[in-house]
């Protein structure tokens, strides 16, 4: 399932990002999911990836403004492997409220969550398909950084979470500093929102209060269901993450999928 955000960095105005008129077009209206990747829009990339992993069935959380966007994407896609459903978040209040907004959907089963701007390596999503539980991917800090995929300063922002010697993660913290860095200890792991969830996981998603930044963060429903006693396995993961935050990412990435043709 994949949360579509506010795409407010793609809007913001990146000095040296030079990008088609098509592709110009959808980072002014923070249209991350549906950026195209030459032809292609960046969606049919995840799509492809999840089936890859074993997903069939993919509900994309989307804001009031972003259906009819949407809606064409949807009649326009030839998906042969995997089965889009639109979810509607009625007003951008962050990542667990975008994932509390597919309740209906989900039912009871338990189900993946991933950002609609990122690219996840197959393995991990796979590794979380496979699990019999709760889980999270989690990314070496150094491993990301030396990869030069993603800024540093957006790699500084990521939760590290602590992982106990059961492999189980214990904490998470949001936008952390140097003392959370050190005490999370080496390789520093990180979460850039890839999950199996289930149902105490999303009804934590419910419950949490708001963020600092005034939103329902998904690393903070995470962690209060952490507290509730729920287990989250921690997979280590590897390989890059293709991050679709900032204009300034389009041509990164789109070098890195020059000559794939992605299967949704």
């Amino acid at each position: 399932m994949l949360a579509g955000g506010r795409g407010q960095r793609m809007q913001a105005a990146r000095r040296g990002a030079r990008l088609s008129d098509e592709q110009a077009a959808a980072a002014a209206r923070g249209w991350k999911a549906l950026m195209p990747i030459g032809t292609t829009p960046f969606l049919d990339y995840v799509l492809s990836s999840l089936a890859d992993a074993g997903c069939r069935e993919v509900g994309v959380v989307i804001g009031p403004e972003q259906r009819g966007a949407f809606d064409v994407y949807l009649q326009s896609v030839r998906a042969r492997r995997t089965r889009v459903s639109l979810i509607d978040q009625a007003e951008p209040r962050g990542t667990a409220d975008a994932v509390r907004s597919a309740s209906d959907w989900v039912g009871k089963s338990p189900f993946l969550v991933v950002n609609g701007d990122n690219l996840y390596p197959v393995d991990a999503l796979r590794s979380l398909v496979a699990l019999d539980g709760p889980g999270a991917a989690l990314f070496d800090r150094q491993t990301l950084l030396a990869s030069g995929d993603i800024p540093p300063e957006r790699v500084a922002a990521f939760a590290v979470a602590h992982v106990n010697a059961a492999g189980e993660v214990v904490r998470l913290i949001e936008k952390p500093a140097a003392p959370d860095l050190e005490a999370a200890g080496a390789p520093t792991l990180i979460s850039m929102n890839a999950w199996r969830f289930d149902q105490r996981l999303l009804e934590a998603c419910g419950d949490v209060g708001r963020s600092a930044r005034d939103e329902y963060e998904l690393p903070a429903a995470a962690q209060l269901a952490i507290e509730r006693g729920v287990r989250v396995r921690a997979i280590v993961a590897h390989g890059p993450v293709l991050d679709l935050s900032g204009q300034a990412d389009v041509a990164a990435v789109s070098r890195r999928l020059s000559g794939i043709g992605p299967q949704p």
